[in-house]
């Protein structure tokens, strides 16, 4: 998806899901077998429900469909972020200190070795960017731009 329309979709979204006391986690819109998906991950504390994904499916489709934003047909799914939930914002990172993550960067960072995969304890986020230890002790900071994908690892 275009950032451009990724952003539309989030602000379109967004706010509905947030009425229903829930979070928007991540939008994504890709070709997938026969034809686009359009996919909103929800979650809400205690976890998302059948019933939860409906809601939101009807409320988000009728708002896409009056807003007019995606030119191709597609196919809307709303479903929970699982247990290997994505980390996409600031607030994700502090969020979740102290469980285990997955970091990909989007080129090697000279001050770790030219690592760019990196699996270890979500310490927080720092000034200088997300902060993890390896099983090792060793400690990386990762800056939040170098960060192309960060999930959660279930343990």
């Amino acid at each position: 998806m275009s950032p451009g329309v990724r952003e539309q979709v989030l602000q379109l979204a967004e706010p509905i899901v947030r009425d229903e006391a829930m979070e928007l986690v991540d939008v994504e819109y890709r070709r997938e077998g026969q034809g686009w998906v359009l996919r909103l991950i929800i979650d809400k504390e205690g976890g998302v429900t059948l019933d939860d994904c409906s809601r939101i499916s009807r409320e988000v489709s009728r708002a896409l469909d009056v807003a007019d934003l995606i030119p191709y047909a597609y196919h809307l799914v709303v479903s929970s972020p699982g247990l290997d939930r994505p980390l996409r914002r600031e607030q994700d990172f502090q969020r979740f200190h102290g469980r285990r993550v997955k970091i990909w960067t989007l080129a090697p960072l000279p001050e770790a070795e030219g690592r760019r995969t990196f699996d270890g304890t979500l310490l927080g986020l720092g000034a200088a960017g997300v902060v993890v230890e390896d099983p090792g002790g060793r400690r990386y900071q990762i800056p939040l731009e170098q960060i192309a994908k960060a999930h959660l690892v279930y343990e």
